[in-house]
């Protein structure tokens, strides 16, 4: 695998990381819709993600609706997941010129993805739990005692952030996952606080329906003690690093908003004590509308396609920087995306991210597909183009382009996408701009830079791209 990569990215002839990220984070104080570094610079986040990231992971089984054994029967005293080449990945990572990624937490020991279409069952190891015993789980090892920490899981995670780090990533550090425990199947069964499976006397299917959304409520106060003190001994590991963000849970139901809500103020809260303080973020939460991310206390958020967010796909709404938003394909298509998607939203204020498959661990899907790598590609080129910009004094304006894609500083730049079906022609409002103005085409999908020569402002001016009537990006910038 790393071979192949190495190919791949010297044939991209792509620019590697900018040096160790600089940080911590927070809310831009001037312009809300994106983060500053430690040195006050305004950041924009884009890359990408995949479920094994933090925990090893590989399929185990069929799932017993395929003809699988059940769960009992399965060897997992023999059987060690295995483990992701993180190296690898980050190289991956800087060759597509990308600077963030979502580290995955996984709580159940096996993730059924006969949800996904996929026959199989994934062994997930570690977990930030030890398995002391006495008494065996239902894997027929020794039950977690959720009171003591597995130190092996705590140091990988500090390792990982601190190499991603190095490199100039951000990382979001997840800390609990949704999506399983309200639609994997075998959820109940494979969950550490499932009372089979800890010392504790801790039962977190207390209404014995199979899931565990009692987990991510407040219904339990020794179970919310026992999760408060997990975050805790988080925090403890990577406060002191420059390159973390937090997320709370990824895809939890809409239920549980109270829930993530006392979590973000209970890391705000602990983070106070402690010489760094460092974003935290909510993720699209399962049949709930925006409002419950927009209202919420934390910095930054991820849309939804389900939750009325369906024009996140093809025409972001501007964002008004009430919050950072960070739009990942992985809410809004699962696997998916396109050039046009990542354009759009980051001429919208937004800051795009890909789920990848990558190494094919979960769904099959091939990390090499054309698609997936034109995606990723245009991450990487919004970000040079951001990097280009004073993103502090950034907004987007829609009434200034004709094609209603524009991030503009008016009077010195403006960053206009248009999309095919302008057939190559847009019009700029540059009635703010005085004197000559540089001027640059872009084709996206080309990956072509073109010299537009220099444009007067002080009024509307129509442009022609030089790419036809192709997709495409102009860049138009005060020659001071």
């Amino acid at each position: 695998m790393k071979g192949k990569w190495t190919i791949m990215l010297a044939t991209l002839l792509l620019a590697g990381c900018g040096g160790p990220a600089k940080g911590p984070l927070c809310v831009h104080p001037e312009n809300p819709r994106y983060f500053a570094d430690g040195t006050g610079q305004a950041v924009y986040l884009t890359g990408a993600h995949t479920w094994n990231i933090l925990p090893d992971m590989s399929t185990i089984s069929k799932t017993a609706r395929s003809g699988g054994p059940p769960l009992s029967k399965i060897d997992f005293k023999n059987h060690q997941p295995k483990p992701m080449d993180y190296a690898a990945y980050l190289d991956y990572m800087d060759g597509f010129h990308r600077n963030f990624m979502r580290m995955w937490a996984w709580e159940t020991w096996v993730f059924n993805v006969n949800g996904w279409g996929q026959d199989r069952r994934v062994h997930v190891w570690p977990h930030p739990w030890a398995r002391t015993g006495p008494g065996e789980a239902l894997d027929r090892r020794p039950k977690f005692d959720l009171t003591k920490f597995d130190q092996r899981y705590f140091k990988r995670l500090r390792r990982r952030v601190e190499e991603a780090g190095k490199r100039g990533i951000y990382v979001s550090v997840m800390l609990f996952e949704g999506w399983g425990i309200s639609s994997d199947p075998e959820a109940g069964e494979t969950h550490p606080f499932s009372s089979a499976n800890n010392v504790n006397g801790i039962n977190g299917d207390l209404d014995g329906d199979g899931k565990l959304f009692e987990t991510h409520q407040l219904v339990d106060p020794k179970i919310t003690a026992l999760q408060e003190a997990y975050v805790r001994k988080v925090i403890d590991t990577v406060n002191d690093l420059n390159n973390v963000l937090y997320e709370i849970s990824n895809e939890d139901p809409e239920g549980v908003k109270a829930w993530q809500y006392h979590i973000v103020n209970f890391i705000k809260k602990y983070e106070r004590t402690k010489p760094k303080q460092h974003p935290v973020g909510m993720t699209a939460f399962h049949g709930g509308g925006m409002e419950s991310l927009f209202d919420g206390p934390a910095d930054w958020i991820s849309p939804a396609a389900w939750n009325g967010g369906y024009s996140y796909r093809a025409d972001p709404p501007p964002n008004d920087g009430r919050k950072v938003i960070i739009s990942d394909t992985d809410h809004l298509w699962g696997i998916g995306g396109n050039v046009h998607w990542v354009w759009a939203s980051f001429t919208r204020g937004h800051q795009p991210i890909f789920m990848d498959p990558y190494d094919a661990i979960l769904l099959g899907h091939s990390p090499f597909e054309p698609q997936y790598r034109k995606i990723n590609l245009a991450l990487g080129d919004t970000r040079r183009y951001a990097e280009q910009m004073n993103l502090s004094a950034t907004t987007p304006q829609p009434d200034l382009a004709s094609s209603k894609y524009c991030l503009t500083d008016p009077g010195k730049e403006y960053l206009a996408y248009v999309p095919k079906e302008e057939g190559g022609k847009v019009m700029i409002d540059l009635t703010a701009a005085k004197g000559k103005l540089v001027v640059e085409w872009f084709d996206p999908h080309m990956r072509k830079t073109k010299d537009g020569g220099h444009v007067n402002g002080g009024a509307k001016r129509s442009f022609v791209s030089p790419f036809g009537d192709a997709t495409a990006v102009l860049y138009i910038r005060s020659g001071d």
